[in-house]
């Protein structure tokens, strides 16, 4: 089991830790609803650094992620960001991830902890063009300080103004008395807030300077427990829940990050699957009675018929009911249909809505 470079600093402030993804990472501090609120309302710090760093450069660098990456990244300026996912051949999904353009032929693809080797050995497999590739996952950090404070509570440990800072945008710079820092608009929990990239060695530093400036402001770190419950009331996908090897992205919802006026991994395919319509798609679903949908739960019709599963599940911290994702027909998969979700013997009636399940 890994450890990042701030586990010894989580076990001292009392975390439950857990394995996940092969790191040993806090699922927990206070509890789960604590935090969870903690950065619907204020500010709370992830430490993420499991997640893996892929440098892509040199003048074939775009070549290579638009083969094996469904957006355009051609559409990308330095300082901009942008979701995408790599396709398999196969109508499944390898991974989602996020591109960076830092310069003129130098791309930083951050990837899922899980998926690292494969993610690397697949680009790796596509890579007949010469881009160079460099693995930085060990070397560096990540810390996602979230929630609606966070760009007053963190503003006086940069040069940058942090309110400039639009959504899916970022800057190289000073933060927390680090230099070459990425301070970069984006995150998983709908709530705002950045993500910082620095290396292993200087990671320590940067985590006590945001929770000193961020004292004010009723600053917590956060465990993975909340970063799930925040994300799912988002709905965004979770990949090995709502996305995986044999989930095609235009099933998930993820069409909108498939651009067909280029040609990437398995795109005619993906095309056509769009213009048809999937067999399949990735409902959001709020429970209309008291009850709790987990992972791997059937989804049933009015008659008890399976029909699909839930990918994702839980008691929204924020809405006090159920809520959960999952895939069924696309018969059931217009808002207000109605479907069930089998929570050991009863059937428990449930309404498909429109994602986020949180409007803040």
């Amino acid at each position: 089991m890994k450890d990042t470079a701030l586990s010894s600093t989580h076990e001292a402030l009392g975390a439950k830790m857990v394995p996940f993804a092969g790191y040993n990472m806090p699922v927990q501090y206070e509890g789960v609803n604590i935090e969870h609120e903690t950065v619907r309302t204020s500010v709370g710090v992830f430490d993420v650094s499991h997640m893996g760093e892929f440098l892509i450069e040199g003048p074939h660098a775009l070549e290579l992620i638009q083969k094996v990456s469904s957006n355009d990244a051609s559409k990308l300026e330095i300082g901009k960001a942008q979701y995408s996912c790599l396709p398999n051949d196969d109508g499944g999904v390898v991974d989602d991830l996020i591109i960076y353009k830092l310069k003129e032929e130098t791309y930083l693809l951050v990837v899922n902890a899980s998926n690292i080797e494969k993610d690397w050995n697949w680009i790796s497999s596509k890579n007949d063009v010469g881009a160079e590739m460099r693995d930085l996952s060990e070397d560096y950090s990540l810390l996602a300080i979230q929630g609606p404070k966070a760009v007053e509570a963190m503003q006086s440990i940069t040069s940058h103004d942090l309110s400039a800072i639009k959504f899916y945008n970022f800057v190289v710079g000073d933060f927390a008395g680090v230099e070459n820092v990425i301070i970069s608009a984006t995150g998983y929990t709908g709530s705002g807030g950045f993500e910082i990239y620095c290396k292993n060695t200087e990671v320590k530093q940067v985590w006590d300077n945001v929770f000193e400036a961020g004292a004010d402001f009723g600053i917590k770190p956060i465990g993975l427990a909340a970063r799930d419950t925040l994300r799912l009331e988002m709905g965004y996908c979770l990949y090995g829940n709502d996305i995986d090897d044999t989930t095609s992205p235009i099933e998930a919802g993820l069409g909108w990050v498939c651009k067909f006026n280029k040609d990437f991994t398995n795109s005619e395919a993906l095309k056509a699957e769009k213009e048809h319509t999937p067999e399949n798609k990735l409902v959001a679903f709020k429970l209309d009675e008291r009850g709790i949908p987990r992972h791997g739960y059937d989804i049933v019709d009015s008659s008890g018929k399976t029909i699909g599963n839930v990918t994702s599940g839980t008691m929204s911290p924020s809405l006090g009911i159920g809520i959960g994702m999952g895939y069924v027909p696309t018969v059931f998969s217009k808002v207000d249909s109605k479907i069930f979700i089998q929570v050991r013997k009863k059937a428990i009636p449930a309404t498909v809505v429109k994602a986020p399940f949180y409007k803040g």
